[in-house]
């Protein structure tokens, strides 16, 4: 019988009601940075939301919101009918501000009390786990429900046995988490962040919730659609007595059947259902989704009913009228530009503080034009996918890494036999967890070689677990079977593209990698990216640049999709097109989402005024030691420095020409040049640096940069050097500091051109 709205919500709050006495204790913990959605966070209201949007049931009830907790060693038992010292907000990580704790630990006590509802008389009841890293045993009224062991994916067990006749009922969870001290799936989570690896999460950290359900129940849903045909099959899993049962399968378009099959319980698990003519196809500009209700009935009763959605799709690798492979989506060739996107927030780390804040990020990545995400060695909840499906944002779901040793080989990786075969047992969760998501195209069975073994084994038993979907060997450098769907690079900041192969598709899975912090969104105040921007105009110029060199690379060497790093800041990497926080999209929105649709219409053109040595050597003073004061002065004597063409360097330095031999640790170099116009206001230095300089116009600073960068970069002038420029002779004069591995330095001057003057 359907529960009135008004019932459902008041079975939803009896999980809140044993921490109500403390909530007005709770606040969140004094972290380095807060998203706007962190004063959403109540102890009454976390994460309220249905969690499993794909196998939905009327009734039940959340258990997130304030639990006991305690610091745990190994060998400890379950406090039983005992009181825990601390307080968490649950479901946030204890590493993290929103859990009001934000401390490390990898032994972990959870206690709370919950109640059932008088109204589940006669149901089973079943307790779920969305996640919980990393291992969890869980008890109810001190009976041992079970174990598990897996980060990323869902859980359940079925408590009705350990379930006292009324009153409270007690819940404990042990956890233990090694991060980085195990080899178990883990992803970018270690114990001392830096770098790209982050803050790690233990224990739960995805919704905990109760539902009651009959002794016959649908228990997993597996669905496949099939366009060509025109129909979607459907795979129900159910548990209990089939004995005069039978199971109905429908279809909706909105409120309207479009198909539907009934058959006796148990006869068959898969039904297949043939569309009503004009099938709506889901794709990125048109995600259309079909409703799904999956009954099991008695007669006319019906004992369980399941609501889900399925989105009509296909993808595949095919050639294209030029016998380039091209990856296909419902037979059509779309190049896909998407982020990196790493699934971190600076409140809630692996955790969102909303569902609201879940969906901006999925709202914010079409906006900015993409049409495809990556979503980096982590798993989301499934409401993370369920907006990607409503919302229309096609993803590559990478496998978590784990035992992150790295070989030039697979044999060189020696992980251990339980290793790989926890590595195995959470692919397998993934894919059962997340295989109905229409979003979801292809899964990334390795990034970069970490954890990497077996490479041809595991990808081709992902192929044939779940044909409907491309499968990505391993995303970066370390292609070493030559299996899967697609061929991936990795290449920073410029893109690239792999060779054109016989049968799979080139993709590019990371570059870019723009830095440019912002003061008072950042996590900390040494912030890092791969190259540096100066603003926010500059990060908007040098991203509208790669994205050309992108979409060329789609039509000159049969690039089918880029993946550019990153979406969001991350603790200290700086390379997001949002700040960490999400308050700020550092470029300029409605450029770069006009790029990343290969629109360049606005894109302004570069003439070159003064050349650099990238296509002929340019002559140029220097020297390398010995330097007196005021070496950038306007009208300086140096004479008396050695003559020499650009670029200086070393041999094999990336992206630069060396024309002329430099190993020393500091070069200085002048030289004039001739303006022929007083118009100076679009005019940027261009340069390739490794690693930091300073240049000069007219004996003013006209720019400072740090590190170094694969190729020549625009460079903005400084306001002062700017004013010095004039039409007839100028000047201008470099310094480069160099402390390890290859160096170079050239520069010149190029003139931005609006190309609607």
């Amino acid at each position: 019988m359907k529960q009135p709205a008004s019932r459902i919500a008041l079975l939803s709050l009896w999980g809140l009601m044993a921490s109500s006495a403390n909530a007005a204790d709770w606040k969140p913990a004094a972290g380095p940075l807060m998203t706007r959605w962190a004063k959403d966070v109540r102890p009454d209201n976390v994460l309220p939301e249905y969690p499993r949007p794909q196998l939905v049931r009327e009734r039940w009830q959340n258990l997130n919101g304030l639990w006991q907790l305690d610091f745990g060693k190994e060998g400890d038992a379950p406090p039983v009918g005992r009181d825990l010292v601390n307080q968490i907000l649950v479901p946030f990580p204890v590493e993290s501000a929103l859990s009001g704790v934000m401390k490390r630990a990898d032994r972990l006590w959870y206690r709370k009390t919950f109640r059932v509802p008088i109204a589940w008389g006669g149901s089973r009841v079943l307790i779920h786990f969305g996640a919980v890293d990393w291992e969890s045993q869980v008890w109810v009224n001190g009976k041992d429900l079970g174990t598990h062991r897996g980060g990323y994916d869902a859980f359940t067990y079925d408590l009705t046995d350990a379930l006292k006749a009324e009153g409270d009922q007690e819940l404990i969870v042990r956890v233990f988490d090694p991060t980085d001290g195990g080899t178990q799936p883990r992803g970018k989570q270690v114990v001392k962040p830096g770098g790209i690896f982050y803050t790690p999460t233990t224990g739960i950290w995805q919704t905990v919730w109760l539902e009651p359900v009959a002794a016959t129940r649908v228990s997993q849903l597996k669905l496949s659609t099939d366009i060509d045909n025109g129909q979607v099959n459907v795979v129900s899993m159910w548990e209990g007595e089939r004995e005069g049962l039978t199971i109905t399968t429908t279809a909706l378009d909105g409120d309207r059947k479009v198909a539907q099959q009934s058959t006796p319980l148990g006869t068959t698990r898969q039904t297949v259902l043939k569309l009503a003519e004009g099938v709506k196809l889901w794709t990125p500009e048109s995600p259309f989704l079909y409703g799904l209700k999956v009954e099991i009935k008695s007669g006319d009763q019906v004992v369980d009913s399941v609501v889900s959605y399925f989105g009509m799709r296909k993808i595949e690798v095919a050639k294209d009228e030029k016998g380039v492979n091209r990856i296909k989506l419902n037979g059509k060739y779309v190049f896909q530009v998407g982020p990196l996107d790493q699934g971190f927030w600076p409140d809630g780390l692996y955790t969102a503080p909303t569902d609201e804040a879940l969906k901006y990020d999925v709202e914010v990545t079409k906006q900015l034009g993409f049409n495809m995400t990556r979503k980096h060695v982590k798993v989301e909840p499934d409401r993370w996918y369920y907006w990607c499906d409503r919302l229309g944002l096609l993803v590559w779901q990478d496998m978590v890494a784990g035992d992150q040793g790295i070989g030039p080989n697979d044999a060189d990786l020696k992980r251990s036999p339980a290793s790989a075969a926890q590595y195995e047992v959470e692919l397998k969760a993934m894919i059962d967890g997340l295989r109905n998501h229409p979003s979801i195209i292809m899964w990334v069975v390795f990034n970069e070689g970490w954890g990497q073994f077996d490479t041809a084994r595991i990808t081709n038993w992902t192929k044939k677990y779940d044909p409907d979907r491309l499968v990505d060997c391993a995303s970066g450098w370390t292609d070493r079977a030559g299996v899967g769907d697609v061929h991936d690079l990795h290449s920073y900041p410029h893109p690239a593209a792999p060779a054109a192969e016989p049968r799979r598709a080139g993709v590019l899975g990371e570059f870019g990698g723009l830095s440019l912090g912002v003061d008072g969104h950042t996590w900390e105040s040494k912030i890092w990216g791969y190259q540096a921007a100066l603003g926010k105009d500059d990060l908007t110029r040098k991203y509208e640049r790669l994205l050309r060199e992108s979409w060329e690379l789609n039509e000159a060497k049969g690039l089918n999709a880029v993946v550019y790093t990153q979406l969001t800041d991350v603790e200290t990497e700086a390379n997001g097109l949002l700040t960490y926080d999400r308050a700020i999209i550092k470029a300029d929105l409605d450029r770069v989402k006009a790029v990343n649709r290969g629109d360049f219409s606005r894109v302004p053109e570069i003439r070159v005024v003064v050349p650099t040595s990238l296509e002929s050597p340019q002559t140029w003073r220097y020297k390398t030691g010995g330097l007196e004061r005021d070496w950038y002065g306007r009208g300086l004597d140096d004479s008396s420095w050695k003559e020499g063409s650009g670029v200086f360097g070393t041999a094999g330095t990336p992206g630069a020409v060396v024309r002329t031999r430099w190993d020393t640790p500091d070069i200085w170099a002048r030289r004039s040049f001739t303006l022929e116009s007083d118009k100076t206001a679009d005019l940027l230095l261009v340069s390739i640096h490794d690693e930091d300089a300073e240049y000069y116009i007219n004996g003013v600073l006209a720019a400072s940069v740090k590190g170094h960068v694969g190729g020549y970069e625009e460079i903005p002038i400084s306001d002062e050097a700017r004013a010095t420029l004039k039409r007839g002779k100028n000047e201008i004069a470099f310094h480069c500091h160099q402390t390890v591995g290859g160096q170079a330095i050239d520069v010149g001057l190029v003139e931005l051109v609006d190309p609607n003057r």
